[in-house]
């Protein structure tokens, strides 16, 4: 069994685990971290941006004016923004079977794998997995063709240039694996592929394993699986979460008994507590509106948002807010929000409550209908007519690099009064800033970050003690600017097996069993026979079939049966003597032959003159008239017996009569 490791980022992971006689791959997350070092992607014409200096080296020897320009000191790439993809050379991905998706964040590169590669496999998710996914990359694709930029910028990829540019483009890592976003049609087709599934359904792959999605708690339809055999238990656990918020409960119980425990996804923020995160988000918004500034919060269009405007809801009575607009602004604002709406099986059981009494799980569909919240496709339309001040607006991308946000950040960005409050946790809001600046508007940064931190994994891991775990090799050693934080790491017994990009890992255990299943007929022809109290064993005589993973033991064929069979095939036609002659078993022996009751036995039939030698294994009894030696051991009987045929089988009856046969 091998796991192959295609990303270095340990919340977006995409792994390929070969079990048995299956590929599968284990997420397909994007790494969008990559667009920090490309220019934001202006709605309308920015000045600014325009008049930004071009790049050239100092000694003057490289000049990239055309695709580099230089900003606050940094310098950025000036064309479209491009994601770091999956490794897709350390093996072959059109041999993959499945894909299985753990929550929409990690399916974004999904496109590129499913419709570059030769991929004709099958992908599975849950229901809100899909649908939501699909809202992120339509999301995502109309924040690009919405801005498209001609130029194209590659010569600074090059390693002899690369390595001669300032930080942090110097540093980036994997450039020649970046791409460009794909198309819509590439969505399209990619989804086409997804089979749903639900919380314990059990699916078979090929009859070899059988993969379970259970619920991790961390987003509306997000799973963890379970891929299994007979015999070996594989669980894999992404993005999952134990505090109480809009999804299931995470199932525990279920991942007990793993071999082996795959573990990504953990928290990005261990030292932030996603409550205090949103009394500080709350306090914030509220100082600043009092102040008469706007607030522009940068978010996904799902996901955490739900739970900002549930505190809101709850918050703007008490900090009278009740006059303040709020503004959700994207291309799926309309569909993500009535989708939180709709999938309430997949909710906690108090939001599931709801559903029937009937109220909407979620307080924003109150905020809607009082008008005390908006929602707009994009920043034009509707939107420029209905846009009062102050107000706090919720919009994408959160990298700050493309969608509407742009747009706020230059029209905000100029005065004291309003502030940007980041609450993903995904990005460096340092490095989002960086081509604004100088910013005079207040920055705030609340990350609220729901999944399973240190302290908690290694609860759970405690709990359901699996006997191997792997994990990315950030998790083995603290973070590089907390050096001395040993509770940021996991510290495990037997320490956990790290991997990186491009690592190829040998799991630590091997397959020791297959189940064989016994057709009737040759059930019916065994005869058990008891060995001792309450154990029997027949011996059986059959043909082996293995065909699909599925192994049969089959009736065999008669001694004495010879046919011809015509095997066709494209090629030629082929005669093939089979099956071979299978020959009548010999009777399996068992027992022990007692070292007194055979002497004695010997001696009635005239053998007297025997010297008994005690050994390791057993005796050794050395008939001297006969000149022959018996070797009793507890796993067998050896007769050694020169040129004297009718005295080996005269010895070997009396053997046989202490043993059982069957």
């Amino acid at each position: 069994m091998k796991l192959y490791c295609l990303s270095g980022h340990p919340t977006l992971p995409c792994n390929v685990l070969k079990f048995k006689s299956t590929t599968i791959m284990l997420d397909c997350g994007l790494d969008t971290t990559s667009v920090l070092q490309f220019l934001p992607l202006p709605l309308v014409h920015s000045p600014r941006l325009s008049k930004l200096p071009g790049w050239v080296s100092k000694d003057g020897t490289i000049n990239l004016e055309k695709e580099l320009k230089e900003c606050a000191g940094r310098v950025f790439v000036d064309s479209q923004p491009e994601f770091c993809l999956p490794e897709k050379e350390l093996l072959d991905l059109s041999t993959i079977d499945v894909i299985l998706i753990s929550n929409y964040h990690c399916m974004m590169a999904l496109p590129y794998i499913t419709e570059h590669t030769g991929f004709t496999g099958t992908v599975y998710a849950t229901e809100p997995t899909l649908q939501i996914g699909r809202l992120l990359m339509e999301e995502l694709v109309n924040f690009m063709e919405r801005v498209p930029k001609a130029q194209s910028a590659t010569c600074w990829k090059y390693k002899e240039i690369q390595r001669l540019l300032p930080g942090p483009l110097k540093d980036a890592v994997e450039v020649s694996t970046w791409k460009r976003c794909y198309s819509i049609q590439d969505v399209n087709s990619a989804l086409s592929k997804v089979q749903l599934v639900g919380y314990s359904q059990k699916v078979e792959l090929f009859g070899a394993v059988q993969v379970t999605p259970l619920s991790s708690g961390y987003s509306l339809g997000s799973s963890n699986w379970i891929i299994q055999s007979h015999y070996e238990k594989v669980s894999y656990v992404s993005g999952s979460s134990l505090l109480t918020t809009h999804p299931q409960p995470m199932d525990q119980s279920s991942l007990k008994n793993s071999d082996v425990l795959i573990l990504t996804g953990l928290t990005q923020m261990p030292t932030a507590n996603p409550d205090g995160m949103l009394g500080d988000f709350c306090s914030n918004l509220a100082m600043t509106i009092r102040a008469g500034g706007n607030v522009l919060v940068p978010c996904y269009s799902s996901g955490v948002i739900y739970d900002l405007l549930e505190c809101l809801y709850q918050f703007i009575e008490n900090a009278n807010l009740g006059s303040t607009p709020f503004y959700f602004i994207s291309p799926v604002a309309n569909s993500s929000l009535e989708f939180s709406q709709i999938f309430a099986e997949w909710l906690c059981h108090n939001k599931q409550s709801k559903v029937y009494l009937p109220e909407p799980p979620f307080p924003h569909a109150e905020l809607i209908q009082t008008n005390k919240l908006k929602h707009y496709p994009s920043i034009h339309g509707d939107f420029s007519s209905e846009f009062r001040q102050p107000c706090v607006v919720f919009t994408g991308h959160p990298s700050l690099r493309f969608g509407d946000v742009v747009h706020f950040m230059e029209l905000w960005g100029k005065s004291t009064l309003n502030t940007i409050i980041f609450t993903e946790p995904d990005f460096s809001y340092l490095d989002a800033l960086a081509p604004y600046q100088p910013l005079a508007m207040k920055c705030v940064y609340c990350p609220i970050d729901t999944r399973l931190n240190f302290h908690q994994v290694s609860k759970l891991l405690k709990e359901v003690q699996p006997l191997h775990v792997v994990c990315p090799e950030q998790y083995t050693q603290p973070p590089p600017a907390q050096s001395h934080r040993s509770d940021l790491m996991l510290e495990l017994q037997p320490p956990p097996m790290p991997y990186r990009r491009c690592s190829v890992l040998g799991l630590p255990f091997r397959r020791r069993w297959e189940r064989i299943q016994l057709l009737p007929e040759l059930a019916k022809s065994l005869v058990p026979s008891e060995i001792k109290p309450g154990i029997s064993v027949a011996t059986v005589s059959a043909v082996l079939q293995s065909k699909d993973n599925k192994h049969t033991l089959q009736v065999s064929v008669s001694v004495g049966f010879k046919g011809k069979f015509i095997c066709i095939s494209s090629k030629r036609k082929r005669v093939v003597e089979e099956p071979p002659e299978v020959l009548a078993p010999k009777p399996l022996l068992s027992g022990a032959v007692p070292l007194e009751a055979f002497l004695a036995m010997l001696h009635k039939h005239g053998i007297t003159e025997v010297k008994v030698e005690e050994t390791a294994d057993g005796h050794i009894l050395h008939l001297q008239a006969e000149d022959t030696l018996i070797q009793l051991e507890d796993d067998g009987t050896h007769i050694v017996c020169d040129d004297n045929e009718p005295l080996r089988t005269a010895l070997r009856d009396l053997v046989l009569r202490f043993l059982m046969k069957f």
